[in-house]
């Protein structure tokens, strides 16, 4: 088994944890509180990661070049602005299909590989990534109340563009985090990908706390008073991050976001196993789908 897929499910898991967290702490932080903890606590963590990897484990650190710094900051405001319009969604009534909107991002970011680092995706790639998209949304829609008719007439309203632009800004991310990683040249995939996610996570938080203090200083406040809490999502947000990042680095930002995807089996599972939720049969479809879509991911990638 190739590396990355296991770092790839891990950071699936991890990212599942962590958006449960962040959903605790909503009520007391506020949307943008929510978002910030998990850059603004999350960064020490990963600055502790490089220097291990520095001293401990004795690899250089790689010299940045502006290609670097570039595609870092692109990749990290796309990100930000991805995570609002995502929860933005939510103040829409017909949510959901904008919410399935949202997780096309797999095949968005294989457009994106290609046109920005001009990587090709195999027929079978391509293949798993529909499959394991059309699992995802199905799972997304399962406990709506959406006929045929609702999701047609959606498909160009309001909430399926915000969706559209979610999933776009999360899978431009996604390909300008690999292609940071990549112009580093060495001195190895894992110093390059927490290289890179040092100064990704750093940007977000200077971004991010320069905005709130400006327009929402209340939620920075709010941020420090609840840090107790707050530090656990920053912890498990970059032990996450840094599976994505190092997962990217290794292997095709396409390949790497479709067997992510096995986070909404993770969810599916614990809403059935743990919380004794009730299931439908389009999310035991749309699991299966997944399942499919990364086994197939795993014989061709």
């Amino acid at each position: 088994m190739d590396l990355w897929i296991p770092i790839t499910i891990a950071a699936a898991f991890c990212q599942n944890l962590r958006s449960a967290l962040q959903k605790h702490l909503k009520g007391k932080l506020g949307t943008t509180g929510a978002t910030f903890i998990r850059f603004g606590y999350g960064f020490p963590f990963a600055l502790i990661y490089l220097a291990g990897l520095n001293l401990v484990a004795g690899y250089g650190l790689p010299s940045p070049n502006v290609e670097f710094f570039v595609a870092g900051a692109v990749g990290g405001i796309c990100q930000i602005i991805a995570t609002f319009l995502l929860v933005y969604l939510f103040s829409f009534r017909n949510f959901a299909v904008g919410t399935a909107y949202s997780k096309t991002e797999p095949v968005q970011a294989a457009i994106f590989g290609l046109l920005i680092l001009g990587e090709t995706v195999t027929p079978a790639g391509v293949l798993a990534i529909l499959i394991g998209v059309a699992g995802v949304i199905l799972i997304s829609v399962a406990q709506s109340p959406l006929t045929a008719r609702n999701v047609i007439s959606s498909m160009a309203g309001k909430p399926a563009l915000i969706g559209l632009a979610s999933a776009a800004f999360f899978g431009i991310s996604a390909v300008s985090y690999r292609g940071a990683s990549l112009s580093l040249g060495g001195p190895n995939f894992l110093m390059q990908a927490a290289f890179t996610l040092a100064y990704v996570t750093v940007f977000q938080t200077i971004v991010m706390a320069a905005w709130m203090r400006w327009r929402e200083p209340e939620q920075l406040v709010a941020s420090g008073v609840n840090w107790r809490a707050a530090v656990f999502v920053g912890l498990v947000g970059v032990l996450g991050s840094a599976g994505w990042v190092t997962a990217m680095t290794l292997q095709k930002v396409a390949y790497v976001r479709s067997l992510g995807q096995i986070e909404l089996v993770f969810t599916f599972l614990s809403s059935w196993l743990v919380f004794r939720e009730r299931i439908v049969f389009q999310e035991i479809v749309g699991c299966v789908l997944i399942v499919l879509a990364i086994l197939i991911i795993m014989l061709v990638a």
